[in-house]
């Protein structure tokens, strides 16, 4: 088996949670889903697994963070360019999440930031390596 990564994630609003993240462009794995967890597919070897807070109880082995108030992780995807991660953040806010920060440009990488319903933070970003500092 191909190495993969799975990043669980606890919410309140199943439904409302599947429809954010595939206005970001994740794509439902239905053979993964049920009415407790989403399967969310952003490539071949990545994927979110959208949990209820009593799925995702059976996995944990500690109280599940308040992410609303509390950072618990940065979650970053990288794509192919600016118009790439513009059309990736417009369309999550469209959806009701919310740009916690302006776009930030480090002259080699451009990076926007979204959060979920359940305050899980995205950050989408391109890089040109060759303007890295130093390249």
């Amino acid at each position: 088996m191909a190495r993969q990564i799975f990043i669980n994630l606890a919410v309140k609003d199943l439904q409302k949670s599947m429809e954010l993240y595939t206005a970001l462009g994740f794509t439902n794995n239905p053979q993964f889903s049920d009415n407790n967890g989403k399967c969310m597919v952003w490539s071949d070897d990545i994927y979110v697994m959208l949990l209820t807070h009593e799925k995702f109880a059976g996995f944990a082995t500690k109280p599940i963070a308040d992410t609303k108030t509390s950072l618990a992780g940065l979650f970053s995807l990288s794509v192919t360019n600016i118009d790439e991660v513009n059309a990736i953040i417009e369309g999550g806010l469209q959806a009701g999440g919310v740009e916690v920060n302006e776009m930030r440009d480090y002259g080699f990488m451009q990076q926007r930031t979204i959060e979920d319903f359940d305050g899980h933070t995205w950050e989408v970003f391109c890089m040109d390596m060759s303007k890295f500092p130093g390249a």
